[in-house]
């Protein structure tokens, strides 16, 4: 039996060996640097609610930051990890939709994200002559790539609120009655992301890339604003979790004429869109490296 086992490690140890010497280049990492966007129930453009890309505040873009690590598993595609930190914001200010203007709300948030993406590229590296020499015809070792991506992963989130001048984290302060109301507990702050997106990159060398990436994060949580549902009682909501926690329940500027007997911000009022979950954008300059030795041989992709 012994014997069996060592015949077997020395068959399988010189394949393990090949193929990590093969895959040593084909590992990438990267950092990216750009903007974020929110797209969610809060500000947005002159109209009623799309959560959708015409809804997008241009003013709210935050500073967004990634980090990540790329295999190349074959010509067509590959996968990566990524750590993605970004500002999001969102101010019913900013619109001129009366009842989103009326509304008042405001947040600010951190997104801390790590994922895992799977990436297809349309066009293929074009290795050649690592040199420019004058005169030297035929291809240079440039590529340019374009490619999609889309993946899974977990992000954490805590939207705040200023009362006051003090910024308050909104999750503990239940503005829509979690808890209160029978049945219900307060949001997660920790949720599911799928990014999907398009980037494009070109080669310097042999090593080192630059590129730019679009992206789109879709959600499965509504609750990055603390936005979701309806209005709840803010005079209960005070009382079980202090002044700061009524105010942000309702901070309406009453400037809706209502028919009498209609309050647009009483209880059970439309507060948010449940029907819609929130979404975070990000568009990021990438400068990516190459890991490990080249070949002299030309790659197979």
């Amino acid at each position: 039996m012994l014997k069996r086992y060592l015949v077997l490690l020395l068959i399988v140890l010189p394949l393990l060996a090949q193929a990590q010497r093969k895959s040593r280049y084909r590992y990438e990492v990267g950092v990216g640097l750009g903007a974020s966007n929110f797209l969610g129930d809060l500000g947005g453009a002159n109209q009623i609610g799309t959560n959708g890309l015409r809804d997008l505040e241009f003013s709210l873009t935050r500073p967004s930051f990634s980090a990540f690590l790329r295999y190349r598993k074959a010509r067509y595609f590959g996968y990566r990890v990524a750590f993605a930190y970004a500002k999001v914001s969102g101010y019913d200010g900013l619109t001129t939709e009366p009842y989103r203007n009326n509304r008042n709300l405001h947040f600010k948030s951190n997104i801390f994200e790590l994922s895992t993406q799977f990436e297809f590229y349309f066009t293929k590296e074009r290795p050649g002559h690592l040199y420019r020499y004058k005169g030297v015809t035929g291809l240079k070792n440039i590529d340019m790539q374009v490619y999609a991506f889309a993946g899974v992963g977990a992000f954490w989130f805590n939207p705040k609120a200023n009362f006051n001048g003090v910024w308050y984290a909104l999750q503990p302060l239940a503005t829509e009655g979690q808890t209160l109301k029978p049945g219900t507990k307060k949001y997660s702050r920790v949720s599911v992301a799928v990014p999907i997106g398009i980037g494009i990159k070109n080669a310097i060398n042999r090593r080192w890339s630059v590129g730019l990436e679009l992206g789109i994060r879709k959600t499965f949580t509504d609750y990055i604003d603390d936005v979701s549902t309806t209005y709840y009682d803010k005079n209960l909501i005070a009382a079980a979790f202090g002044p700061a926690a009524g105010y942000f329940a309702d901070p309406s500027l009453g400037l809706i004429q209502a028919p009498p007997g209609f309050e647009p911000n009483g209880i059970g009022q439309q507060r948010g869109d449940s029907s819609d979950n929130d979404s975070y954008l990000f568009a990021h300059i990438t400068v990516n490296y190459k890991i490990g030795r080249f070949r002299r041989t030309k790659s197979k992709f």
